[in-house]
């Protein structure tokens, strides 16, 4: 056996960025569960505008908010295993985000179609991880793909 043959290969630049950015979105999603981190927990509420709690006293959020937050977590965790995935991930990820931005600038706050919810900090939050992370993918993704021997 040779040296390299019993070391895995190593992580391409776009699958280190998806790897963090799914780190970041599983971090987000706990600390949207955790009083004192999440201002006003008890009108925390499952899907609605009416839900009152906020990540960091600035963001609303809801349950359903969470779990969104975890599940695109695990996707770049699990994305990130091979450089095309991980390309997709931030790719689409991004292009998710800057659609959720104009629905955010669309729907009314107080609507009862902003059931995630959404407020203006997690509007203007969206556009800049959904830039961040298209532009990650186009950065990235090309020297991530290669494969260069």
């Amino acid at each position: 056996m040779t040296p390299s043959a019993s070391r895995p290969a190593a992580r391409t630049p776009v699958q280190q960025a998806a790897l963090v950015t799914g780190l970041v979105f599983l971090v987000v999603g706990v600390l949207g569960f955790i009083p004192g981190v999440t201002t006003d927990y008890g009108s925390l509420e499952f899907a609605s505008h009416e839900s009152g709690a906020e990540l960091l006293g600035l963001f609303q959020v809801s349950i359903l908010h969470n779990l969104v937050h975890l599940a695109y977590g695990l996707a770049g965790l699990m994305l990130a295993g091979t450089a095309a995935g991980a390309y997709s991930y931030l790719l689409v990820g991004g292009a998710v985000y800057l659609v959720l931005w104009v629905y955010g600038l669309s729907v009314g706050h107080d609507s009862d179609a902003n059931f995630v919810p959404l407020n203006s900090a997690d509007d203007w939050l969206h556009f800049v991880l959904g830039i961040a992370m298209i532009g990650l993918a186009l950065a990235l993704g090309r020297r991530g793909t290669r494969t260069d021997t």
